[in-house]
């Protein structure tokens, strides 16, 4: 989600403590001496003269990136009978620069996920509350937005993919609710055709009958002498999304996949109140070794949520699809800047890449590879 109660941003950073912290995090992850056994890895660095900017292709949604120093390294992900070229960089303080190199997946053993990717004002009938409630990007116009850059990167994305690789999954926050159980498919369960059709119906009732209506702004605010600035915040923040506004209920209820996607009775949802450890088994039951991240928001959920990067870059190798990813972009009628600014940052210990540097190899001799069956979810 963009907005989820039980996370908190944590305060900005000095950008030096920063780097210091990501580099003694990546320091402290250095394999141990009894890791699995691979190969050397040549780190050779060769300038790459005049390198276009990066994350180019949607500049509404994203501002491209522009550094004055490119370097171009070996191929990092070298599977054997790999048909899955995906072109990805990452930026280093110490080598001055950005790092691109190419990798070689196999589509079979690869998961596209889209984190949170949020039915809200979306015509399923879970709506933003007036006069003043808030989810997902905050404002109907926001969403609208949102919902917009779904249809256009995400969902091609997926059509583009979605018969090739191993699986695609999407994370909600919460828990399986029963109306979940009978729409999509889980870890635990895939529903029938009319099980999928009473979903839908039940699922319509639902969030057609809530009353989205909550609390006006407050007129009217008790302020002190000593500190009107923080009781002035204290009772009117910049986010608030409780009953107040939202309205009780609103939290409590089953929210839908976005229908800017278009789903296949195969792909999988995943809920956050599951936890990790059961979607990674997932996961590596199912023979994944790389995920393409996507979804949203940058900031938040794409990163600190069950299915974020920073859970899933422990066990898998991960590459974030820059421009299939919105950040939250207060202040802004734009979220160019703000999706800019994180993936930049995020891009010191995880690697980047964009929709059109992923590249299935049509070459007939890796078919037999796509034919390969979904396999049936795992038991829990």
């Amino acid at each position: 989600m963009k907005i989820v109660p039980q996370f908190v941003r944590p305060p900005a950073l000095p950008l030096l403590l920063c780097a210091l912290v990501s580099a003694f995090v990546a320091r402290a992850e250095v394999p141990s001496a009894d890791a699995q056994p691979g190969r050397t890895y040549s780190n050779t660095l060769r300038v790459i003269e005049n390198p276009p900017p990066l994350l180019a292709d949607y500049p509404e949604f994203f501002e491209p990136i522009v550094e004055e120093r490119h370097y171009e390294a070996p191929v990092l992900v070298n599977d054997e009978g790999a048909n899955l070229d995906v072109r990805a960089w990452r930026f280093s303080y110490n080598a001055r620069g950005i790092i691109e190199m190419p990798n070689r997946l196999r589509a079979v053993n690869t998961a596209v996920i889209v984190v949170h990717p949020w039915g809200i004002d979306d015509g399923q009938g879970w709506r933003t509350p007036e006069p003043a409630g808030v989810a997902d990007f905050c404002t109907p116009t926001k969403n609208h937005l949102a919902g917009r850059h779904t249809r256009e990167v995400i969902d091609p994305f997926l059509k583009r993919l979605r018969e090739q690789v191993g699986v695609v999954l999407y994370s909600l926050r919460s828990k399986e609710y029963p109306v979940h159980k009978k729409l999509y498919r889980s870890i635990r369960h895939n529903p029938t055709a009319a099980e999928r059709d009473e979903g839908r119906r039940e699922l319509a009732k639902i969030l057609h009958d809530f009353e989205y209506r909550g609390q006006s702004l407050p007129e009217q605010l008790e302020l002190s002498t000593d500190q009107p600035v923080k009781d002035y915040f204290r009772q009117f923040p910049g986010l608030a999304f409780g009953p107040e506004y939202n309205n009780a209920g609103f939290w409590d209820m089953a929210i839908p996949v976005t229908s800017d996607i278009t789903m296949h009775p195969d792909d999988v949802v995943f809920y956050d109140d599951d936890g990790y450890p059961a979607l990674r088994d997932f996961l590596k039951a199912n023979e994944i070794r790389h995920i393409l991240l996507t979804g949203y928001a940058t900031d938040m959920c794409y990163c600190l949520t069950t299915a974020g990067y920073k859970n899933l870059s422990a066990d898998f190798n991960v590459f974030l699809v820059g421009d299939a990813s919105l950040a939250t972009f207060p202040a802004n009628t734009t979220p160019r800047f703000a999706t800019n600014a994180h993936i930049s940052f995020a891009a010191l210990n995880q690697l980047v890449t964009q929709c059109s540097w992923v590249q299935l190899d049509t070459d007939e001799q890796t078919a037999d590879a796509r034919k390969l069956a979904i396999p049936e979810p795992i038991a829990r």
